[in-house]
């Protein structure tokens, strides 16, 4: 069996189907005008012509609301079921699910008590007059939720959630490779399931354009046929007086998916993936695949964690309150997949409308990180562009210094640009200025602006950044990654680690140092050799 050794072999030779689509999505489900204590007493007050806001009103519509549903329970044959504490309402679910024979409707209604955000009544008392009255507070409270489990015709398996208390907010989790599943079969096109996801497809660039077509006005369809099929707390009045729900994103997952060929070649690719990218998780990196900055205000640990599920690993990457997970999924895809917990991490608003802006900055972080590992996994570069690199260029009458292996400050300039590589605005003088002080460990005060367009030229001279039209600001090219990463990787990789391993600490006399040199000669060999026969 051929084994790929390279990362853009594997992305580019061995993959059968890529599919690019939203994966599971929760949503808040929440009436605007209620989120705020003002809001509470306009709806009791001015809308209802109540004396008071309070508690007292909330709970015969809370008795209302539930007597609704065990009726529809009762008149629908849905059953009831209360989830035990321990219980996965995931496999519940899955049980109901394939017992349903119907094209669709509620299979099943769920009974859960939780802890959610309330209104209370208080009492307070006015200072001047003395008399007491009611003030509502913010409060927390097991609440009773209902879980309405539904098989929809076009999205197949979803639930929609109702707390059973004032303001009776919900939740709305659905899944888009299920959407395209059922896009599929309505459609008549053969496909072959992989465990939340598709393994295989009769028409791939159909089976794309549906995963595309899933955007905002298709959930907020969804959600607006099944509430006006199931009980609601409020009455048709106070929806047409504004007190109706609206959808907000809650999470977000948006996942590529890469099928395989050759099941063993995608295992041993992704463990050499997750052996070469455990620093994703450091600032520096996290910033170029969320294309985010990251400064010390920054909330959040970032962090490259590799987890194991039996003998499956994944690689997470956090940013603030996201993270992107890769793993190997049933052995066939690699599932590279960017969850969004919260929009406002990259400026987004949280109402359903944000969801096509959202949707792009998933995609393209899923994009990026592969780009890291590509170029990180195969950064070899041939003796040509050593050379081109090492010994001083002459273009269009401009002269650059070589940029040697030994120097610390050329080791610095690329360790900086591996940093700025994937940052599609590109970078300035003292981005640059600012990084590679910090490398050479000096203040970059000492740096002066004429110093740093010196290094610049040299790097632009020999073909490693290119100056972007009409502005100030540059870009790593395609060859000055590979030669960045090759340089730093060589010398992090190979040449620390022989030096410490047979370079004593003290200083050496002349006959010692060349019997040194010779050690160190001997074992670069022995590593290369190494190397080749590994691969």
């Amino acid at each position: 069996m051929d084994i790929a050794h390279s990362v853009a072999e594997i992305l580019t030779e061995h993959v059968t189907l890529e599919v690019e689509s939203i994966d599971r999505m929760y949503l808040n489900l929440y009436v605007p005008r209620l989120q705020y204590e003002g809001g509470v007493v306009g709806f009791f007050r001015h809308h209802r012509g109540h004396q008071f806001a309070s508690s007292a009103l909330m709970a015969p519509m809370s008795t209302a609301f539930v007597g609704a549903i065990e009726n529809f329970a009762d008149l629908h044959g849905v059953p009831l079921i209360r989830f035990e504490k321990g219980q996965r309402k995931d496999d519940i679910a899955k049980q109901h699910f394939a017992r349903f024979e119907g094209e669709e409707g509620v299979v099943f209604i769920g009974k859960a008590q939780e802890k959610t955000p309330v209104l209370r009544t208080t009492k307070r008392r006015n200072a001047a007059t003395g008399q007491s009255y009611a003030w509502l507070t913010r409060s927390t409270g097991m609440v009773n939720h209902y879980y309405f489990y539904i098989w929809d015709r076009d999205f197949g398996p979803l639930f929609i959630k109702f707390g059973s208390y004032f303001p009776y907010t919900g939740k709305v989790c659905l899944n888009g490779h299920e959407y395209a599943k059922q896009q599929l079969r309505k459609r008549g096109i053969a496909y072959q399931a992989l465990d939340n996801g598709i393994r295989s497809c009769a028409d791939p660039k159909r089976l794309q354009a549906i995963c595309d077509g899933l955007g905002a006005e298709q959930i907020e369809a969804l959600t607006r046929k099944w509430l006006g099929r199931l009980p609601q707390p409020f009455r048709r009045a106070d929806r047409d007086a504004g007190y109706g729900y609206a959808l907000s994103i809650l999470q977000a997952e948006f996942s590529l998916t890469q099928v395989l060929d050759q099941p063993v070649t995608g295992r041993l690719f992704f463990e050499q993936v997750i052996r070469e990218n455990l620093d994703l998780g450091r600032p520096d990196q996290v910033q170029l695949i969320f294309e985010r900055r990251v400064g010390k205000r920054t909330p959040g640990r970032f962090r490259t964690r590799v987890l194991t599920t039996g003998v499956v690993p994944t690689l997470h990457v956090s940013y603030k309150h996201s993270d992107i997970k890769q793993y190997h999924k049933e052995g066939r895809g690699l599932r590279t997949e960017t969850t969004i917990n919260n929009p406002r991490d990259f400026g987004i608003g949280k109402r359903l409308t944000n969801l096509a802006v959202l949707r792009q900055v998933g995609f393209q972080a899923n994009r990026r990180l592969l780009d890291v590992e590509r170029i990180s996994h195969d950064c070899h570069i041939g003796e040509a562009v050593w050379r081109q690199v090492t010994a001083p260029v002459q273009v269009d009458g401009q002269r650059a210094a070589a940029l040697h292996f030994d120097d610390p400050r050329v080791h610095a300039l690329l360790g900086v640009l591996v940093v700025f590589a994937l940052l599609p605005q590109g970078f300035a003088n003292k981005d640059l200025r600012q990084r590679w002080a910090h490398l050479l460990g000096v203040d970059p005060s000492t740096i002066t602006p004429g110093s740093m367009s010196y290094h610049l030229r040299r790097l632009r001279l020999h073909g490693i950044i290119v100056r972007i039209p009409k502005t100030h600001r540059y870009r790593v090219t395609d060859l000055g990654m590979r030669i960045a990463v090759f340089f730093t990787r060589a010398l992090n990789r190979l040449l620390r680690p022989t030096l410490a391993g047979i370079m004593p600490e003290a200083p050496p006399g002349t006959d010692r140092l060349r019997r040194d040199f010779d050690r160190l000669q001997a074992a670069i060999d022995n590593r290369i050799r190494e190397v080749k026969l590994a691969a």
